[in-house]
């Protein structure tokens, strides 16, 4: 007789794909990764075929099988709006793994990954940025998070396309002075900020290798440069904006609540970046209590998973304990 899965945890990025089988008890019965989630440029049928290629996976290590599987908690990339997470749980619900499907976007995994109750508020900022906040009693505030068309600055590739801008500017002379223009194309080898946009326009350096020119833009910024330091005050006051803007949502700004950081580039420890966030937020929010997520996001989506069953609060501890 195979095992029976009271929790089916996936937290779906955009280039992985981390699945996690939960029991009635909150023991972690097996885990599998795959790749990425991304229905926008394969199509919501093969994006969840790759769901359903680490899920049977995850089943095979376990002795698991479809028929025996419980609740799924699904926090996918991609899933910025309601209507494409309403779109989304009826495509998992037709594929028959689960009677009960709840889809979120994935930020909410990291907010409750870092959270013992689901209250509070979490920004993200990796290749995008956004914001999420929720309470216990369901109510949840969000942005649509879909680039600037909804208002969004920042997030890695954002901050590179800034330093690229104001960088090419500072060398044919329309704007201000900044080692930007000797630090970016010198990651790459080059000379000059016209070689490097040649090589990005013709395709030499790949249009994904400019996120490499983050980490770029901070050091050039922690050396003194005041265009790229001004760079990262802007994200700072970004993510204090979107945070303030949350918690006032759900009429948490003068109460004692989380304000989770995750993500690549809020987790990597700049000093700039952290002292004016904290700063800043603490003007806006005094009671605010900021804390950087280290736990993985499937956590929260099998927390999540647990919150909709009904779990009792031991259940949850021991799904934890297991992540810690």
């Amino acid at each position: 007789m195979g095992v029976n899965v009271s929790v089916v945890a996936i937290d779906a990025g955009n280039s992985k794909t981390d699945v996690a089988l939960i029991g009635a008890d909150g023991a972690v019965l097996s885990t599998a990764r795959g790749g990425g989630f991304q229905p926008p440029a394969v199509g919501i049928d093969a994006a969840l075929d790759v769901l359903g290629a680490i899920l049977s996976r995850a089943l095979a290590a376990c002795g698991g099988s479809l028929d025996r599987l419980g609740h799924v908690s699904a926090c996918l990339a991609n899933a910025d709006l309601p209507v494409e997470e309403a779109e989304l749980t009826e495509a998992l619900l037709a594929r028959k793994w689960s009677r009960t499907v709840e889809v979120r976007n994935d930020t909410f995994a990291i907010l409750r990954a870092g959270v013992d109750e689901p209250r509070g508020v979490a920004v993200v900022c990796g290749a995008g940025i956004n914001c999420v906040g929720m309470l216990p009693d369901g109510r949840t505030a969000r942005f649509p998070a879909i680039g600037r068309i909804s208002g969004d600055w920042g997030g890695g590739s954002g901050l590179a396309e800034e330093a690229l801008w104001f960088a090419a500017r500072a060398e044919d002379g329309r704007g201000e002075p900044t080692e930007l223009a000797r630090t970016l194309p010198g990651h790459f080898g080059l000379c000059s900020m016209y070689e490097l946009i040649e090589a990005l326009h013709r395709g030499r350096i790949p249009h994904t290798s400019r996120h490499e020119l983050t980490p770029v833009l901070f050091a050039t910024g922690a050396a003194g440069d005041p265009v790229a330091r001004s760079v990262v005050d802007r994200l700072a006051d970004e993510v204090v904006a979107m945070a303030s803007v949350a918690l006032t949502r759900l009429d948490l700004l003068d109460e004692e609540a989380p304000v989770l950081l995750g993500g690549s580039v809020l987790t990597a420890g700049h000093p700039q970046l952290d002292e004016r966030i904290a700063g800043l937020l603490t003007a806006r929010a005094p009671k605010a209590a900021i804390r950087v997520v280290s736990q993985p996001p499937v956590l929260g989506a099998g927390l999540l998973g647990l919150d909709h069953m009904g779990a009792a609060p031991e259940v949850h501890a021991r799904l934890r304990a297991q992540y810690a």
